[in-house]
């Protein structure tokens, strides 16, 4: 059984270059890519492991990537990465399959932490099933108001959209956003939308 290759896409050096030292002093096996378009080239002889991708790149965003990655079949569970606090690219990466989505700046272990359990393909399964179940009995404790809010933060929307779509006060909004963040234990807002996609929200 040959050891795992974490691959690492990412068009910024200096960000390529410190999660390989990152990887590589918790003693996972790194290769680094500087584009999707060049991670693809070698896709014929991929070793096993996972995928770390930014999401904002040139040529062939990390979504684009999944996607095609999709397509072609592979199996490698992805782990994306953004700097932009964006909600409606989490939400869309992950509906389209990736494991976990990271907000930059992260904690060194946050990531290692998920490049653990994207590895471990069994375990992650199952521990997808029991947050499963855990995620739909903490939404079934939410008020009705508080699933619309949430409802509108899976889709992506502001919650300036939210608020008037529901006929009520952006603060109003920010006030039951952060009630669904308690109620539900979400670290994140990536985390949220994880549990939300995962629970069938």
């Amino acid at each position: 059984m040959t050891e795992p290759v974490v691959h690492v896409i990412d068009d910024d050096e200096a960000m390529r270059e410190s999660l390989a030292f990152l990887l590589d002093t918790a003693g996972f096996t790194a290769k680094t890519y500087e584009s999707a378009v060049e991670f693809l080239e070698q896709i014929e002889a991929l070793p096993e492991g996972c995928i770390v991708t930014d999401v904002r790149m040139p040529e062939l965003s990390g979504l684009d990537l999944v996607r095609r990655l999709n397509a072609l079949g592979l199996k490698h569970p992805v782990i994306v990465i953004t700097g932009h606090g964006d909600v409606p690219l989490a939400v869309e990466a992950m509906k389209a399959g990736v494991v976990d989505f990271l907000e930059k700046p992260f904690n060194d272990e946050t990531l290692l932490a998920a490049i653990r359990m994207a590895l471990s393909g069994q375990e992650r399964l199952q521990q997808q099933d029991s947050d499963k179940l855990r995620f739909e009995a903490t939404l079934a404790g939410l008020s009705p108001r508080e699933r619309d809010v949430l409802t509108g933060v899976v889709a992506g929307k502001p919650n300036k959209i939210i608020a008037y779509e529901l006929g009520i006060s952006p603060r109003t909004v920010e006030v039951y956003r952060a009630n669904v963040m308690t109620k539900t234990g979400a670290g994140s807002l990536s985390e949220l939308v994880r549990m939300a996609l995962l629970a069938g929200h």
